[in-house]
């Protein structure tokens, strides 16, 4: 029986995985994929960070890339493989962890490979589970071409024609910039135009100096100035916005609110010559599989810094954990600082 088992090899396991290590507990790292460093493979493949190199170190090891440095997806990966390698954590991949009970004083975590036993589970699964899209979707046509931004990598994936790219967070704009660029064809955006845009530098700084000397990412979700900023809209980061929407080929529509068939209604014009339809649109987190779990009214763990109310369950990497950094790979590493702490001290 493990003292520990991580569920999840990005940066908030690997970093929980340093202070174990450090502590020479007994522990295993389980993750779903096939490789470290997949769940940022996954991702489209001109996907870069908002934060510079020097914000990006997980605990004990520098991130390899000089500073002022956007590391891409590829950058990321390499770094987590490396990390690994470094401090030798025992990982086992393709492990997929369906159930977690517990039983008297210790943990089962059901797998596809069968049960693991354990004293403490830490769950660094991260926010991103089920991707989410409208029910509508299942009306439209099946000439219409649909994929959800989680399984989207480049424009070659497309049909020839009109693309509607829905949503209006960093991904459906880092995402709609792409395909109207290198496609030049006709690429609808359905979302918000109206954000609020962030430079990736200001006045010879990075936006992340700045975001850190202010204590931006600092502020407890508890805080006043917390709850104001968690419950804002976020703004997009290091994208010009209003220039891809001035672009000639690319055309604002409002929302999306129903389809049919060929047919896709928006709030402000229904389209009918649509071919292809990215959703970026979000995800739901899923915890269902953990038994007895108390959750919030989105979905999420309730929790104290990570700490939940099951005796011997954490969870780490979540947004707003503590602090609007909880869920960067840079800010990661406080987080798992305080709550290995914690741990190791109970």
């Amino acid at each position: 029986m493990k003292d520990f088992i991580i569920i999840g090899a990005a940066q908030a396991g690997l970093s929980m995985a340093y202070h174990l290590k450090k502590n020479q507990k007994d522990f295993l790292i389980i993750d779903k994929e096939d490789e470290i460093g997949a769940s940022w493979l996954n991702r489209w493949n001109s996907l870069k960070l908002f934060t510079p190199t020097e914000f990006n170190h997980l605990e004990g090891m520098p991130f390899p890339t000089p500073k002022g440095h956007y590391p891409d997806k590829y950058e990321v990966a390499n770094y987590f493989k490396t990390y690994v390698e470094k401090f030798d954590f025992p990982v086992q991949l393709n492990t997929l962890a369906e159930r977690i009970e517990k039983e008297d004083y210790h943990f089962v975590i059901k797998t596809n490979k069968g049960d693991l036993n354990c004293k403490e589970v830490i769950v660094a699964t991260g926010p991103f589970h089920i991707p989410y899209t409208p029910k509508f979707h299942n009306n439209i046509s099946e000439d219409i071409f649909q994929i959800h931004s989680n399984y989207y990598k480049n424009p070659k994936q497309l049909k020839d024609g009109a693309t509607l790219v829905v949503g209006g967070g960093d991904s459906g704009f880092q995402i709609l910039d792409e395909i109207s660029e290198q496609t030049n064809k006709k690429t609808y955006f359905s979302g918000n135009t109206d954000i609020k845009t962030l430079p990736q530098e200001l006045l010879g700084k990075t936006l992340w100096w700045w975001f850190t000397v202010t204590g931006f990412l600092s502020f407890s979700k508890d805080s006043w100035v917390g709850k104001k900023i968690s419950k804002s809209k976020q703004p997009i980061i290091g994208t010009d916005v209003k220039s891809i929407i001035k672009r000639d080929n690319v055309i604002p529509v409002g929302y999306t609110i129903n389809a049919e068939n060929n047919t896709i209604k928006t709030t402000i014009k229904e389209l009918d010559d649509v071919k292809n339809i990215v959703w970026a649109t979000g995800y739901k987190p899923n915890f269902e599989w953990i038994e007895n779990i108390e959750l919030t009214k989105n979905g999420y763990p309730k929790h104290h810094r990570g700490i939940s109310s099951t005796k011997g369950l954490y969870f780490i990497g979540l947004p707003w954990l503590h602090t609007r950094g909880s869920a960067t790979l840079g800010g990661v590493k406080k987080d798992t600082k305080y709550l290995a702490d914690k741990i190791l001290q109970s």
